[in-house]
């Protein structure tokens, strides 16, 4: 498979001054830094971009330095979203750390740009530093949850509570303004939140009658206490295609946890 974007190699001001400063190994030893980014490979990508295929071989760990990855799976004529991977967390780090292939393919959902590590490098960190493994296990635990969060959305909320759950927290995210301005294209949109475009259609046009009003990629909140009413929000389903602020790899393990919301 042959990877498009543009591809630029890492000269030693950036890997000396932004890339040292990633949390997934800011406050590793400078040994284990130079291992994992001597011959990574930084490149910027384009919407529909495939990164992996279901299957095939877990080469590299793609570390999201900017934009959104989608996690995806086709079978027959079916294809399921299971997530979006957004700065500054990794995929699919199980898979290079046991050396397996990969369970999911990876597409890219926005304009992004990835650092992309060597397993062997990746493998070799998390065997001689211990702050590396400790931050690869939180970030583990992360996309597990991550992944539960979205799939009991899916699979437990309707399509109009799951629009209206993106909705509320995306308002809570930019500030409250009752104004949520959408990043992507509605099919984009129905794919992040599991529901097929037709039905993403009909069900924005529901809200539209009373809780919304639709003006292109903006989303104004008309009725925001009938929306908040329909999200069904309940903290054990989490966010819809949110998560809560970038965790502090390096923080002490009970607070980092907790952070995370383990």
């Amino acid at each position: 498979m042959r990877l498009r974007g543009e591809e630029k190699d890492l000269p030693p001001w950036v890997i000396s001054d932004q890339m040292r400063r990633h949390p997934l190994w800011a406050k590793c030893r400078t040994k284990t830094i130079d291992l994992l980014l001597q011959n990574s490979i930084r490149r910027k990508f384009f919407p529909r971009d495939i990164l992996v295929e279901e299957g095939s071989a877990a080469q590299c760990l793609h570390v999201v330095l900017s934009g959104a990855v989608e996690l995806f799976s086709r079978y027959r004529r079916q294809e399921t979203e299971f997530a979006v991977i957004e700065p500054p967390h990794s995929f699919v780090i199980a898979a290079v750390l046991t050396n397996r292939p990969h369970l999911t393919s990876a597409r890219i959902f926005e304009p992004s740009e990835l650092l992309m590590i060597p397993a062997l490098a990746v493998r070799e960190a998390f065997a001689g530093d211990e702050v590396f493994a400790r931050n690869a296990a939180i970030e583990m635990a992360h996309g597990y949850r991550t992944i539960t969060r979205e799939l009991k959305c899916q699979t437990l909320l309707t399509s109009i509570e799951r629009i209206a759950k993106w909705l509320v927290e995306r308002d809570a995210a930019t500030g409250g303004i009752r104004v949520v301005r959408v990043p992507y294209d509605k099919r984009g949109l129905a794919a992040r939140l599991g529901m097929a475009p037709e039905v993403f259609s009909r069900s924005l046009a529901t809200l539209a009658k009373n809780e919304i009003r639709v003006r292109g990629a903006v989303i104004e909140i008309r009725d925001s206490a009938a929306l908040r009413r329909l999200a069904a929000a309940q903290p054990q389903l989490g966010a819809p295609g949110l998560d809560a602020d970038a965790p502090d790899f390096a923080a002490p393990p009970q607070a980092l946890a907790a952070e995370m919301g383990i």
